[in-house]
């Protein structure tokens, strides 16, 4: 296969971000949303939106936010959607999420965490009304939230079902540390802990987040984390992250893969650099795109090898469900993947 390429686009923010979803919107258009803000220090929070697949970009952030650092967005069309805003050092507020149905000309706060230390990750959708957002670990339980009227309100989701981990245990703040698939099956990964001598790890429910099973990864050493998932379907994933090398100054890449629904997992093969994220390409079986600080990779098959394509920081990708597929990174960058024609 002929490689691709990006087609780059400067967005309505310099500011570097570090998530997106993309969505189908009416009369064939494509929906993008970006986020990000903080990335290696940087001050600067930005939401931006395009409905025109592109060619035309708004600064839709929150009141506020550019003192943020937006690290999940979740579109639910082209007017509908929610950003999670970290913990706020300069200014002491919490995580929260906003919400708007307006295509951000507005927002409402729909959930502010009472604790000014807990830290919320990464939010994924079943659907237009149910979903779950993930955390670092409480002592020994992962905090969930959950909300079942589009994110309107956010509660507590039970915590007996979820099984025990190490504490210290964290999810990655990258918008893909949490993945769902169809209307029950979600996923997250963890950052590995060398206290506990244990590498990464993926919990997956079957049943909207009720209840959770754990499994190990094999990414090398536990200084390893999952930085972001991606499902084909309920069997076939992807897990990509890896790890920073000080001895040689240099990001490590790291993939695991399953074909079980992450029951088990192996190691795939070894991408150029840390990945931020990772997702499948629709309709192109077998085929997946990995992108971070030091280059975007592909694989076409099924993970097991990865090629470099490009050495551009791009931190965020995702592909709607007709294949339309973008990538955000540094100084406010969006790129649209170029495929060969087959």
């Amino acid at each position: 296969m002929t490689s691709p390429s990006w087609r780059f686009a400067q967005t309505a923010t310099s500011n570097t971000l570090i998530t997106l979803d993309v969505v189908d919107a009416p009369r064939g258009h494509t929906a993008i949303w970006a986020a990000g803000g903080g990335f290696r220090g940087a001050v600067g929070g930005a939401v931006v939106r395009s409905v025109d697949g592109g060619r035309s970009w708004r600064d839709v952030t929150p009141p506020g936010g550019e003192l943020d650092e937006f690290r999940d967005v979740e579109a639910i069309d082209h007017n509908h959607a929610l950003v999670l805003a970290l913990n706020n050092e300069v200014t002491g507020e919490p995580v929260r999420i906003y919400r708007t149905v307006d295509g951000g000309a507005n927002w409402q706060q729909v959930f502010r965490a009472a604790d000014p230390k807990a830290f919320f990750s990464c939010m994924a959708f079943f659907d237009h009304r149910h979903g779950l957002a993930v955390g670092d670990a409480v002592g020994t339980k992962f905090p969930l939230l959950e909300t079942v009227d589009g994110g309107r309100s956010w509660h507590p989701a039970p915590a007996g079902g979820m099984p025990d981990t190490v504490p210290g245990t964290g999810a990655l703040a990258t918008g893909t540390c949490l993945v769902t698939k169809g209307r029950h099956d979600a996923w997250f990964g963890t950052t590995g802990v060398g206290g506990g001598g244990r590498n990464p790890q993926v919990f997956h429910t079957r049943d909207g987040g009720r209840t959770w099973t754990v499994s190990e990864t094999p990414l090398p050493g536990t200084a390893t984390n999952i930085a972001s998932l991606s499902f084909r379907n309920l069997r076939d994933g992807l897990a990509a992250g890896g790890n920073f090398d000080p001895r040689n100054n240099v990001d490590v890449g790291a993939v695991a893969r399953t074909s079980d629904g992450g029951a088990s997992w192996a190691l795939g093969g070894t991408p150029a650099g840390f990945k931020n994220g990772v997702t499948w390409i629709p309709g192109h079986r077998s085929t997946a795109i990995a992108v971070g600080p030091d280059a975007s990779d592909i694989t076409t098959d099924d993970g097991r090898t990865w090629s470099r394509f490009d050495r551009t920081l791009l931190l965020g990708v995702n592909c709607s469900a007709q294949a339309r597929c973008w990538a955000v990174g540094k100084d406010g960058l969006a790129a649209r993947l170029v495929l060969p024609r087959r």
